[in-house]
């Protein structure tokens, strides 16, 4: 398995890394935010198929609605300075409540805002890691 795919003069990440990075990331972040405060419950029978199947649907958000909603709400986002960005990850994290139902419950909203802080920058450290490994691999291959 190929780690740096070269397509049309373009370098990308073999999805599958780049895939798991996330997954990594988000896994870290859950668990930290979990463990920090208990205003975020998951259904404790199966609790870890229950987390995993959270960052799944994170993940998924995150790749599909997200560039939606940070394009429709650039304006907003521009004008707070992107104060407002780290709102549409809280969106993200409600979405997931819904979908999961009583599986996966976020009661406070200052938990779900700091775990919103807490993936907008994991998602930052994640492409600059990503982007890093790209520029190392141009460099010797």
């Amino acid at each position: 398995m190929q780690l740096i795919i070269n397509e049309n003069n373009k370098t990308r990440i073999n999805g599958f890394i780049e895939w798991l990075l996330y997954m990594i990331g988000y896994t870290i972040v859950f668990i930290l935010v979990t463990n920090l405060f208990k205003s975020i419950y998951i259904d404790t029978n199966h609790s870890l198929n229950w987390a995993i199947l959270t960052v799944l649907i994170i993940y998924v958000l995150n790749k599909t609605i997200k560039p939606i909603l940070v394009s429709f709400t650039i304006p907003i986002t521009g004008l707070t300075l992107g104060l407002f960005y780290p709102c549409i990850n809280v969106f993200i994290l409600k979405l997931t409540d819904w979908l999961l139902g009583s599986h996966f419950n976020v009661k406070n909203l200052f938990v779900a805002f700091f775990a919103a802080i807490l993936l907008s920058i994991m998602n930052f450290i994640m492409e600059k890691i990503i982007k890093k490994i790209i520029g190392k691999v141009k460099k010797h291959g």
